[in-house]
């Protein structure tokens, strides 16, 4: 079980997009589909994945509206739903502002451990090898 409770019901992968973005095999589907529409053989050729795996994927990012699928003769085209995907990236953007912020601050005080007029400690100066040869005397 690992960090799952026992008590608690998982959500269905179909009850809403976050949960079903939180597969990473979908999240693969959904970037590829970013591209341009593509048929299901395409997919399956161009991620590796198994054909069937593909197609469960599919009908569940249908089922939550992140995808769209249209019939061009006998194949059938998927592409992203651009408008059902606007709260997912709406969410992540709050974080995406805090990591920019957290990476921001970690960037400064890289920069002023590698630049040592920016350090405020005193510096020391190393001895060189031959100040301490010149003390065996």
């Amino acid at each position: 079980m690992g960090m799952y409770c026992v008590g608690m019901a998982r959500a269905a992968t179909t009850s809403d997009a976050f949960n079903a973005v939180a597969e990473p095999r979908r999240r693969a589907i959904l970037n590829y589909l970013a591209q341009q529409e593509r048929p299901v053989g395409q997919i399956v050729d161009s991620l590796g994945l198994e054909q069937p795996s593909v197609s469960k994927h599919l009908r569940v990012l249908l089922e939550v509206g992140l995808v769209n699928v249209r019939r061009d003769g006998r194949r059938m085209l998927y592409r992203t739903n651009a408008d059902a995907i606007r709260p997912l990236h709406e969410w992540t953007e709050t974080f995406e502002r805090f990591w920019r912020h957290q990476l921001s601050r970690v960037k400064e005080r890289a920069e002023g451990k590698s630049n040592p007029s920016n350090d405020s400690r005193p510096n020391f100066i190393s001895g060189r090898k031959n100040d301490f040869d010149s003390n065996k005397n």
